[in-house]
């Protein structure tokens, strides 16, 4: 049904559909994009936020049973305890999905991930100055050995290895190609471009995918598999995410409802959508499932899904009744993008304090009540009282409760109370170096 509505209504002449000019066709679009969700690792990354190893595995389920291709379910290196948690859930057994979990360029990163038993392995390293001179603290001769001989070194134990750029969208041209071809020559099946920190806008985004799957497939004699990491910062992780796979790329990074550290990444409901309706590209996800897929994260995390979050908000297919809405109670595509009933929702609709009295009497003769003009005034009169009765401050500072609840229940260690515990257990009072500061003055 998703795929033929929109001809459906542009056959009978009812709307225009832009998305379907051959000149707003892009070129390089692939027929399939596989999705890659990165929940189990970037979400947790959000502050204070911690998953049950239960938890943790019925959301994978549930990302398998939706029809996604990859699931990162986490960075065994980081603990014991988060190596016991992703080798169980690599040996739970899945329909779909590959499962993967992700290494730095390290090899005992690398041996962990294959301890666990996982057929997939993202290395991942940055490779601009800034990463090297503040985060890794290595040139970039010693950053290109490491990264050729772990991702050699994992892909001679025989899993599928990704390799990953870190904050590529604030690294040089010929320095992403450098590395990335690198690897590719070391083994990699797959490149990840990373916008780490929502750096890009989507021109930017089509340049930069063009510049280096272009370069890349000409250095290496062969076509390599792409796939984009985008972030949310400047609300744009959806839209860098199409812009990427309009040139080609073929795997997308994806958290469901957009959770992740900072911002959050490209949401798995926004992108999916947009890429099955607006593209008419096949993700291999099960639309129907979205809607539960979200609300499993959202009990999760305890992280309350936003209203009017597109796909899966609570108001996202609500619609208040007057005048303007009235004829899509009997034509609901009037006032709809597309129905959402694809996306397993339905469409709600509220009676509020502004329906007029003609509409209340058309609404009337329509359930074939009759009413006199005294009746109808009553229900007028009543409904714009129960809206009025409410105690507007009262709601207010309900609301203002339960954000500051959400707000401590969300709250981590500050540094000053992480210090305060390092003193309490060892008795030493900690002498910290200022921050660096590296903006010019």
């Amino acid at each position: 049904m998703r795929k033929t509505i929109f001809k459906k209504l542009e056959a009978q002449g009812l709307i225009a559909n832009y998305n379907r000019l051959r000149k707003n066709l892009p070129p390089k679009l692939p027929d399939r994009v596989f999705v890659w969700d990165e929940t189990l690792k970037e979400a947790t990354q959000t502050p204070a936020v911690f998953l049950t190893y239960v938890e943790k595995v019925k959301l994978a389920k549930m990302l398998d049973e939706v029809g996604v291709s990859i699931i990162t379910v986490g960075f065994p290196a980081h603990s014991e305890e988060e190596k016991n948690t992703v080798r169980r859930i690599a040996n739970e057994g899945f329909q779909n999905a590959s499962i993967a979990a992700a290494a730095r360029t390290i090899k005992s990163d690398v041996d962990a991930c294959l301890e666990c038993g996982v057929k997939e392995i993202p290395v991942f390293t940055p490779f601009n100055e800034l990463n090297l001179k503040y985060a890794l603290k290595i040139t970039k001769e010693q950053a290109l050995a490491k990264t050729a001989e772990t991702v050699a070194y994992a892909k001679k134990h025989g899993v599928i290895v990704d390799f990953v750029l870190d904050d590529a969208s604030r690294t040089p041209p010929d320095d992403i190609l450098r590395i990335v071809e690198t690897a590719v020559k070391a083994g990699a099946d797959r490149i990840v471009i990373a916008d780490s920190v929502g750096f890009l806008r989507p021109l930017s985004m089509r340049y930069l995918i063009s510049h280096i799957k272009k370069e890349l497939d000409e250095r290496t004699k062969k076509s390599v598999p792409l796939s984009v990491h985008c972030h949310n910062d400047f609300g744009l992780a959806t839209a860098n995410t199409l812009a990427a796979v309009e040139e080609g790329v073929t795997y997308v990074h994806t958290c469901v409802a957009g959770f992740g550290e900072r911002s959050g990444g490209a949401p798995l409901e926004e992108v999916v959508a947009a890429l099955e309706l607006l593209y008419d590209v096949d993700t291999g996800i099960d639309l129907d499932k979205i809607q539960r897929l979200s609300q499993m994260a959202e009990k999760a995390f305890a992280l309350p899904i936003q209203f009017h979050k597109p796909i899966i908000g609570e108001h996202a297919f609500s619609y208040e009744i007057d005048e303007q809405t009235k004829p899509m109670l009997k034509v609901p595509i009037l006032n709809e993008p597309f129905p959402p009933e694809i996306v397993g929702r339905e469409a709600q609709y509220f009676v509020g304090r502004t329906v007029g009295k003609q509409l209340l009497q058309e609404r009337l003769a329509e359930a074939q009540i009759k009413a006199s003009p005294m009746q109808i005034d009553e229900i007028a009169r009543r409904l714009r009282g129960m809206h009025e009765s409410l105690d507007k401050g009262e709601a207010q500072m309900t609301f203002y409760e339960i954000k500051k609840l959400m707000k401590d229940l969300r709250k981590g260690l500050t540094e000053e109370e992480f210090w305060k515990i390092v003193e309490q257990v060892t008795r030493q009072k900690p002498k910290l170096q200022p921050k660096e500061q590296i903006l010019p003055t």
